[in-house]
């Protein structure tokens, strides 16, 4: 091995050492939290939607909403580093992880990282933009992104594959939540009743939030389909597009208080999490 190759060998020895100490790993952990946070505050909102107020039920919306409460620019502040280090722990799984499994094993599990690394990333941004102070419109920008991409063949066909993807997302949590399988990411179970609720959190928790997905794909499709970017709103778009389905009122009430259990078990996540 040349000297290059020592460097490089010694540079992702020192930045595996780095992820894998218990501070950092304290870090990524609040990641969760954060995001456990989020789907509260979703929830929250989409519930209150569902009993005839307003509020805009996606990422913005929920925090512009955490930013509001005594304290929020810490909270923003703190959220935001936590889903920086879970971000940059999942990329280490990523170039460091599954060394001893299969190729085909490595891949999958890479590909998981990856995706995830980029969702906890998109997260932290959007606490970053309102902790700075600035604000961001989930679906204005959702809406001017579709309408951009509409404007030619290849972005239908991306916005079309996207809104597949999002179904897909959707059946997967679903199913997850069903079969419980979501278990197999936690080192352990608090013992008895709470243990019991955790997985029925779980449970509650991954369906609904499958479902808010899949309505979402589905929107963009529709949307694509019809060249229609006002269809692409969003996740607010396709939760406020299920109250208005035969007692939607009830469906929407039912979604929420599903994210919000979401919401619940990724904060107790954050505690028996495998890292």
């Amino acid at each position: 091995m040349g000297e290059v190759g020592r460097q490089a060998t010694r540079a992702a020895d020192a930045a595996d050492d780095v992820t894998d100490s218990r501070g950092f790993r304290l870090a990524a952990r609040a990641g969760y939290v954060a995001a456990g946070l989020l789907h509260v505050m979703i929830g929250v909102i989409a519930l209150r939607v569902a009993s005839g107020g307003s509020g805009s039920a996606d990422q913005s919306g929920a925090v512009a909403a955490l930013a509001g409460r005594p304290g929020g620019i810490v909270l923003l502040w703190a959220c935001f580093l936590g889903c920086a280090a879970l971000a940059v722990f999942l990329l280490s799984e990523v170039f460091f992880g599954a060394r001893q499994q299969s190729d085909r094993e490595r891949l999958k599990h890479r590909l998981k990282m990856g995706g995830q690394a980029v969702v906890y990333g998109a997260i932290g941004a959007v606490f970053g933009i309102y902790a700075l102070g600035g604000s961001s419109d989930s679906s204005q920008s959702t809406q001017s992104l579709s309408a951009r991409l509409m404007a030619h063949p290849a972005g239908m066909v991306l916005l079309i594959a996207v809104g597949l993807g999002l179904v897909a997302a959707g059946v997967f949590f679903v199913h997850r939540g069903v079969t419980r399988s979501f278990r197999e990411n936690l080192k352990s179970l608090p013992p008895g009743t709470a243990g019991r609720a955790v997985v029925w959190l779980g449970t509650a928790g991954y369906a609904a939030k499958g479902v808010a997905l899949a309505v979402l794909g589905v929107l963009f499709v529709v949307a694509t389909v019809q060249h229609d970017p006002e269809r692409s709103t969003g996740l607010d778009g396709a939760l406020k597009t299920l109250q208005q389905q035969p007692f939607g009122a009830w469906l929407l009430g039912a979604v929420a208080l599903g994210l919000i259990c979401y919401g619940v078990f990724m904060v107790v996540r954050a505690r028996y999490q495998r890292m």
